[in-house]
């Protein structure tokens, strides 16, 4: 199978900042992709570069083949992508319930992916009328992704899944994903690196708003020098 997502040398600016000055990602159809890097480096903007809420100002982004830079936000979204971003963002005000079904797309939607969201998070079938601020973090996490199974997505952009989670939470998340990955492509950020080699087949590592290297996870794994060099870790 070929490459869902082609990400190819973009420079991104936020203000007069320049964030992003030259990052390429490809993430194969029906894998897992992480993007690894230290505090700052530009993985969270990368994301945001892909669906165009930080618009890159140079490169190109193809998504099943199609360039999608400069596009509106919304129809990048319309096109199969969906985003979980950082910390959550549910509507705290809204119900479980509610929070799902202003995440449709068209309407059924949400009762077309109903089993596949409570086999993966049954927490929430159980808490389904609970308003968003009465749940855990794990809880709102949990949620977060849910809502970006309820669209017809072919490519998921997540955002550090696993951060201010216990560790028992941690492997839950880690199982849903890995399941949800069967019908969706997954691109994420995430800074426990234990997590990232658990999930992901692929690694892009970012450093100061720069791709600088990527490969197969499992030969990083057993690369301390590259670990050492980029990550901080031994």
């Amino acid at each position: 199978m070929g490459n869902i997502l082609e990400v190819d040398g973009i420079h991104t600016f936020i203000g007069q900042f320049h964030i992003l000055e030259g990052v390429s990602v490809t993430a194969p159809q029906g894998g897992i992709t992480v993007l690894l890097g230290r505090n700052g480096a530009g993985k969270t903007t990368t994301l945001k570069s892909i669906l165009g809420l930080t618009p890159p100002s140079q490169g190109t982004v193809k998504f099943n083949g199609r360039a999608i830079q400069g596009q509106r936000s919304f129809d990048i979204a319309g096109m199969g992508i969906g985003y979980v971003p950082e910390h959550r963002a549910i509507f705290r005000d809204l119900s479980v319930g509610e929070n799902l079904k202003i995440a449709e797309r068209k309407k059924g939607d949400l009762a077309r992916k109903e089993e596949l969201i409570f086999s993966l998070f049954p927490d929430l079938k159980r808490l389904i009328k609970l308003p968003g601020t009465n749940l855990s973090g794990g809880q709102q996490q949990m949620l977060a992704v849910a809502r970006a199974l309820v669209p017809d997505n072919k490519l998921l952009l997540i955002d550090e899944p696993s951060e201010g989670l216990a560790p028992v939470l941690i492997e839950q998340m880690i199982e849903a994903i890995q399941q949800l990955s069967a019908d969706s492509t997954v691109l994420l950020v995430e800074q426990n690196f234990v997590v990232a080699q658990k999930l992901a087949e692929q690694y892009v590592i970012i450093e100061e708003g720069r791709s600088v290297k990527q490969g197969l996870m499992a030969d990083l794994v057993d690369d301390a020098a590259t670990i050492h060099r980029y990550l901080g870790a031994a």
